[in-house]
This record gives structure tokens, sequence and C-alpha cells, in this order.
């Protein structure tokens, strides 16, 4: 009865878009099938700070996955006639709200398709991309990744196979457990004073960290509402010195924590745009979220200004030798070079090309992880799936972006101003192009 009744929520509500739609008709019933889907996906919600009871009614209705694609169908139907789009139009051509229709649409696409994978429907990896992210990562060769391995045996020293001798010599940059805490606060500190020097937040933001293990990812930002994040640190394995920079600007400062903050004032708050106070996992707000957090390190540090502070504060504080900060930095950047070796292994996985043990030894090979490190990645992409080109190809999408933006203007002030613009607007990955 009580799943009935859901689903006469949804139609009744149908009934009335269908006579008289407006965008914020849509948004609410879209957060409401997001937090439906998510009775069925604990991943799915990442994020949910709008009315308890929109919360409780989907955990009383408790839809079924069927109801859900029909209820998600029937409202990507509605929202695309033409007789909705006319009353869906901005008569005074504002840009955010012609943004907000395409975002809508396509997370609405993006729900769709998960509650399909979830019903057992089958999709490649680069149909799952499309249709989760808005975004399809290329496809690279094993010789791609073979001829960066090249390039890399001069740069390890040592003997025997290259990934031993890259997993020996940087034994000597894992920040011991007992400092981890203090070295991670003065990455935050740091990226924290660099972000509001550019961007203005509320005066009430703040996060907390945890350390947790026994997870599949090596950090996660949990945000709560209220401009509060929780960022949890995995400590299954060992964490090397330039994770307490990118887990500082990518979960924190000015990554998903001021993502998030900056959509509910700007949108939440300002606008009353209550789609934004749902985050789905599996959509493309994923990638611009993962994207604009992996390059936030980029606009918080230059190259040159990221090493002189590792070298003068995180260095020392983590009991590391400074004289090798340099050297270490340089094989790190050169091995970037090798993180689309993971979609590879996700993309063997999801294709039916590697079972598991195979995917963690391309792993060790060509992403030149240790053992236990391509265990918990197979791990990783056994439960999230595509999601991994959110990261990597995120990232190039965002910096591709903001260049072509400042073209002829690389100032600090133009990256942050054009940055701080994509994450408190509505842009697809898909815009980015």
């Amino acid at each position: 009865m009580l799943r009935w009744a859901g689903v006469a929520f949804f139609l009744v509500g149908a009934i009335a878009f269908a006579q008289t739609p407006d965008l914020n008709s849509v948004a609410e019933r879209y957060a409401r099938l997001v937090l439906a889907l998510g009775q069925h996906d604990a991943d799915e919600v990442d994020a949910f700070y709008g009315p308890p009871e929109w919360k409780q009614a989907a955990a009383t209705e408790k839809l079924s996955l069927n109801d859900v694609g029909r209820a998600a169908a029937e409202l990507q139907a509605q929202f695309g006639s033409g007789d909705a789009k006319e009353c869906l139009a901005d008569p005074a051509g504002d840009e955010l709200t012609r943004l907000r229709r395409e975002y809508l649409a396509k997370q609405l696409t993006a729900l769709s398709a998960r509650v399909r994978l979830l019903n057992g429907e089958h999709f490649s990896f680069d149909q799952e991309s499309a249709a989760l992210y808005d975004s399809v990562a290329p496809q690279l060769p094993e010789e791609h990744f073979a001829k960066i391995l090249a390039q890399l045996e001069a740069r390890i020293p040592g003997q025997g196979p290259l990934a031993q001798r890259y997993e020996n010599w940087r034994k000597s940059f894992v920040i011991p457990r007992e400092r981890l805490d203090a070295v991670f606060q003065l990455a935050i500190k740091e990226c924290r004073a660099r972000t509001l020097a550019h961007i203005e937040l509320p005066r009430e933001e703040s996060f907390t960290v945890e350390y947790v293990t026994n997870k599949p990812w090596g950090g996660y930002n949990w945000y709560q509402g209220g401009y509060r994040s929780v960022i949890q640190v995995n400590t299954d394995l060992p964490i090397y010195i330039d994770r307490a920079v990118d887990l500082a600007a990518h979960e924190g400062y000015p990554g998903h924590h001021v993502y998030n903050v900056l959509l509910e004032k700007n949108l939440v708050r300002d606008r009353q745009w209550r789609e934004f106070t749902v985050y789905p996992l599996f959509s493309p707000q994923s990638m611009i979220a993962e994207g604009t957090a992996n390059f936030g390190r980029a606009v918080a540090f230059d190259p040159a200004e990221r090493l002189k502070f590792e070298r003068e504060v995180l260095f020392p504080a983590a009991g590391l030798d400074p004289a090798k900060a340099a050297d270490y930095y340089a094989v790190q950047e050169a091995m970037q070079a090798l993180t689309y070796a993971g979609n590879e292994a996700a993309r063997g996985l999801i294709d039916g090309k590697m079972d598991p043990v195979a995917a963690a030894r391309w792993l060790e090979k060509y992403a030149m992880m240790d053992p236990a490190r391509a265990g918990q990645r197979v791990k990783f992409i056994q439960r999230y799936r595509s999601y991994v080109i959110n990261y990597n190809y995120g990232e190039d999408l965002v910096r591709h972006y903001l260049e072509r933006r400042g073209a002829g203007d690389s100032s600090p002030e133009r990256k942050w101003r054009d940055f701080a613009e994509l994450i408190s607007s509505p842009r697809l990955p898909s815009a980015l192009k």
C-alpha cells in the first residue's frame, strides 16, 4: 500500500506538471526521485540537505526500481516536450536558468540509466560513462603506457624491475602514522588560506577530518549541508607526502568542500534551486565535482609554489628530508601520465575483457601500483565502475576549459575567478569541451 501511495504521488505530480510545468516542480520531482533511487543503491545519494520530509517519504514509500524508472522516464518526456519547453523558457534570458534546464535534463538521463544498470541491463564502459557522466574518455592502447614506462626507466634509481624500484625508492616519502594529522592539518591550513584570498566563503563554513580504514577509496568528502563537511582519510595503505596537499585541496579547499558550499550558497539559498540539495553520485555532476577538485591543486599552487611549501613546511613536519623534495615531485609529475591506465583496467573489467586478477596485474604493470594498492583499486572499480574517468578525464576537461577561457591571461586572479564561476554554476561536462 505504501509503495503504491508513492507511485500515486509521482503520477499526480506528473499530471500537474503536464498542465503547468515549471522548473521548480521539475526540480522537486527530480530530487525526490534521486532519494527514491537511493533506497535501492546505498552509493547513489552522496549528499542531501533538503527538506527532511522528502527523505522520510522516500524511505516510507519505498518505490520499486521499475516505479522509479517509469517516473523518471515520464518526467524526461514531459520535460523535453514542445509545450513544456515553451513553459519552461526563461523570458529574461538568464544564462544560469538556461544552464539549469540543461543540467536537469542530463541529470534525469543519468538517473534513468542508473536504474537500468541496477536492473541488470548491460552497458559497455563507454556507453555507461556517456549515459551517467555526459562524457566518454579517450581509449589509450597498451603501447601508450609502455612508452611512458620506458621514459621512467631512467628516472628511478636502483636495480631490478621498474615497479619494484619505484616502490623501494618512494618508501622514504611515507608520512609516519603519528605525524599524519599534523601534516594534513598544515596542508589544509595553507590550501584554505590560498582559497580565501580569492573566493569569499560563508563565515560559518567548516569541516572535520576523520581517519578511517577498510574503504575502497583514499579520501572522501561527506557534505552535511549548512556549509559543513566531514572529510575521511583512509589509512589502510601507506600515505605518501604528496597526498597531504592532494587530499587537502581535492576534498577541501578549493575542491569538494568549497564546491558544495558555493552551490548551497549561490543556488540553493540565494535562488531556491532545491535540486542542488541532493547530489546523485552517478551523474554528470560528479564529472564537474571530481574534475574541479583534482584541478584545484593547480589553482591553489603553481609547481614552484607547491615545491617551496612542501620543502619548507610539509617535509620537515613529516620528518622527511627536504633535500629530496625536488626529485620526488619530478618523478610524480612523470607518473601523472600513467593515471589513464586505471581507466583501461576499468574498461577491461566492465567490457568483460579482463577479470579482477588481470585488471590488478595491468594496474601493477602500467599504473606502477604495488599489489595491495592495485587490489584496492580493483575493488573501487568493481563498486564504482566507470566513475574512474571523472578524476583524470574530468581534470583534463576542466583544465582545457579554463585555459580557453583565460587565453592570453594566465594571471592567478583570472584563473581563480574562472574556477570560482565554474564551481558556482550548473555546468555540464559536454559544455566544457
